[in-house]
């Protein structure tokens, strides 16, 4: 169906969207500071507003995409991060920059809570439909670091702003074009029973909460400082900032593959046995990186966000195994305003960080936190075996009673 097609498609290009817009600012830092005369540790903090806003913004977005329909809340986004990201290309100073920003973070809000919640609510395998998703949103990481590059070299930071804001408004257009409108928002469709009991669900929530806590945090500090880290331990073997700029762009793209094998895996087998082990093999990566300079650190960058990227669509997955989709968007946006909240931290402290302790002692931060997330996720329940509740919510490895 060309309807449905476009449907996905533009959902797709959302999620690409949003990370690419969120990403813009982390890979020309260096380049505003240079014209404003300042150090980019210095600035890095004036983007906490967005990271904030993108995780807060989350609540009330979920809930709106519940009750008035996710299709109009689409528009919205789309309108909004392009209108956001010309306000950002045009602010004439630190505080003006800080305010466009943190308004692009209230409308980057609702991709999360609504477009993926209506990319999965009719998808026959929402593992890889999940796993597809994710690797269209880091490929957006990817996009921003090489175009960003490209075109702070030869434009100036302030097309890198302005290129995809136009776009963004252009998906806007196609969205209301092409999209079929729903007959009812998600709030108002018939409810079905998930047949799960209380204790296994508080039990997931708690640890769907924790480790998105902890992995978030990981992912803001890794993708907001993967540009200045290569920049300072590259030194001398790569200097010239579009080639940074291209060389973090390969991780992005590479790392970004390895969603479509967790979402492949997450449609046959259960979560909990693949979650572990992708989770684990973080902890010895960040501990080498830590001490690692060159193209042995870049190549060690590379399998940790093989790994941080391989993780992302676990959360998701376990919202679609375990509740239903008129409330998928409240869910989503209630554990992003929480999950999101704490890690934009992440934003504010890595230029802080950077500059007193160094990037070997972040680093090492990043390894506690991937084992923190390791053990959050040995928590989670075992193998869910009931058939009423696996026709409820799909594949995802099976879910029902508990086995462990």
């Amino acid at each position: 169906m060309p309807r449905l097609s476009a449907t996905s498609l533009l959902l797709n290009a959302g999620h690409a969207i949003d990370h690419l817009f969120l990403l813009i600012f982390a890979t020309a830092v260096g380049a505003i500071a240079a014209e404003w005369g300042m150090a980019w540790q210095d600035l890095m903090p004036y983007t906490v507003g967005a990271f904030v806003m993108f995780g807060l913004g989350s609540l009330p977005a979920g809930r709106l995409g519940d009750l008035w329909g996710r299709r109009v809340m689409m528009v919205i986004f789309f309108a909004g991060m392009g209108a956001s990201g010309l306000l950002i290309a045009f602010a004439p100073g630190v505080w003006p920059l800080a305010a466009a920003l943190t308004l692009m973070g209230i409308f980057a809000s609702i991709y999360h809570p609504v477009g993926i919640p209506m990319l999965v609510q009719s998808a026959k395998n929402p593992g890889f439909t999940i796993g597809v998703n994710g690797l269209a949103g880091n490929l957006g990481i990817a996009i921003a670091a090489i175009l960003t590059g490209f075109l702070v070299k030869h434009l100036g930071w302030r097309a890198a702003f302005a290129v995809p804001a136009v776009f963004a408004l252009a998906c806007s257009a196609l969205f209301a074009l092409l999209v079929p409108r729903e007959d009812a928002p998600p709030a108002r469709r018939p409810k079905k029973a998930l047949a799960l009991p209380p204790a296994v669900m508080v039990r997931a929530f708690t640890v769907m909460t924790l480790a998105a806590i902890s992995g978030s945090l990981i992912f803001n500090f890794t993708t907001n400082g993967n540009g200045q880290l290569l920049g300072e331990r590259l030194r001398g073997v790569v200097d010239d900032p579009a080639t940074l700029g291209t060389l973090l762009a390969v991780v992005y793209t590479v790392a970004s593959l390895a969603q479509l094998v967790v979402g492949k895996l997450l449609d046959r087998f259960p979560l909990k046995r693949i979650w572990l082990p992708v989770s684990a093999a973080q902890i010895p990566l960040f501990l080498l990186a830590a001490h690692a300079t060159g193209w042995p650190l870049y190549a060690l960058v590379l399998g940790v966000m093989i790994f941080v990227f391989g993780a992302i669509p676990f959360i998701d997955a376990l919202i679609v195994q375990y509740v239903d989709d008129r409330l998928r968007s409240r869910v989503t946006g209630t554990r992003l305003a929480v999950s999101f909240g704490v890690s934009s931290l992440a934003v504010y402290l890595l230029g802080p960080t950077v500059k007193a302790a160094g990037f070997s002692t972040l680093l090492l931060v990043l390894a506690g936190l991937s084992a923190l997330t390791t053990i959050f996720v040995s928590l989670l329940p075992g193998r869910l075996t009931s058939a009423p509740a696996r026709a409820a919510t799909a594949p995802l490895g099976a879910t029902g009673r508990a086995a462990g």
